[in-house]
């Protein structure tokens, strides 16, 4: 997903003062130092790694580090917005370290895995070149390849495929008897609970590009097929026809938190953990 660089200089500059600010307080929060380690160098004892080893020493994570440097020194900015980022952060603020799956490998990466510090974050990529080029530069970045059989000119028939009572039914996406459903993917990306996916991928910005309509459809399949709790689901680029109706219809505008700019941001329930639970919540005026 190496799509459209802005120039979001604002957006840099905050994400930079926010990393200096997060190692500030790792560093200045460690563990209260034992009476121990107020006596002289001389009569502390060392680990090996050169710390007393009667306090615990805490260093900057790899990846903070990581996105520290290359945010610093990089002039391509994330994709999305600073109000944009600031949604999807500040679920993250509440539910990292999390499982955090995000549709699309692109200059925001670094930045999603360090806001999911402890977490897990996997990246789901279609350009099998690029997952090379970024993981070989951070290579603690996890992404799957992976292969899309849709097209953005078929969306229109996609939809309509996807009004079937087959496409209504909440099971593993791997059993669905849904079209729009991925079932090729690696198992992880289906036996893992997601707390947080973001769909920003696959290419959806011409008739041949494969279109987000699976993604976004699969997103909320997952969300629902989970045994309990709920799925925070983000879509971005809600200004393009697919983006805005396949979220509207299949992660459902009952759902919708809020939207913010191009970004839409659902929470999605468990299905499984209350039987009968209507595919999308039922309008309150309409049952009137």
């Amino acid at each position: 997903m190496r799509t459209k660089s802005q120039s979001s200089v604002n957006l840099k500059v905050i994400f930079t003062c926010c990393s200096i600010l997060i190692f500030l307080i790792i560093f200045f929060g460690r563990s209260n130092i034992s009476s121990s380690s107020s006596k002289p160098l001389s009569e502390t004892n060392l680990s090996q790694e050169g710390c007393p080893s009667t306090q615990q020493c805490t260093k900057m994570p790899i990846t903070l580090s990581d996105a520290l440097l290359h945010y610093v020194t990089s002039n391509v900015t994330p994709q999305q917005t600073f109000d944009e980022v600031s949604v999807s952060k500040r679920v993250l603020d509440k539910k990292s370290p999390c499982n955090f799956l995000v549709f699309g490998l692109g200059h925001d990466s670094l930045m999603w895995a360090s806001l999911n510090h402890g977490g897990r974050t996997l990246f789901i990529e279609e350009d099998r070149a690029w997952i090379e080029t970024v993981t070989k530069k951070f290579p603690n970045l996890e992404a799957y390849h992976v292969v899309y059989d849709t097209k953005v000119k078929n969306s229109d028939k996609l939809m309509e495929l996807g009004r079937s009572e087959e496409c209504k039914s909440v099971t593993d996406p791997r059993k669905s008897k849904c079209d729009l459903a991925l079932k090729d993917f690696p198992a992880d990306f289906y036996e893992t609970k997601w707390d947080l996916i973001m769909v920003d991928a696959p290419t959806g910005y011409h008739e041949e590009a494969p279109g987000r309509m699976s993604a976004i459809y699969t997103a909320g399949l997952l969300a629902r097929n989970r045994e309990d709790g709920e799925t925070d689901v983000f879509v971005h680029d809600v200004n393009r026809p697919v983006e805005d109706e396949f979220s509207a219809t299949f992660l459902c505008k009952g759902y919708m938190r809020e939207q913010n700019g191009r970004l839409r941001h659902f929470t999605i329930p468990s299905h499984r953990a209350r039987a009968g639970r209507p595919f999308c919540p039922v309008d309150v005026d309409r049952r009137r």
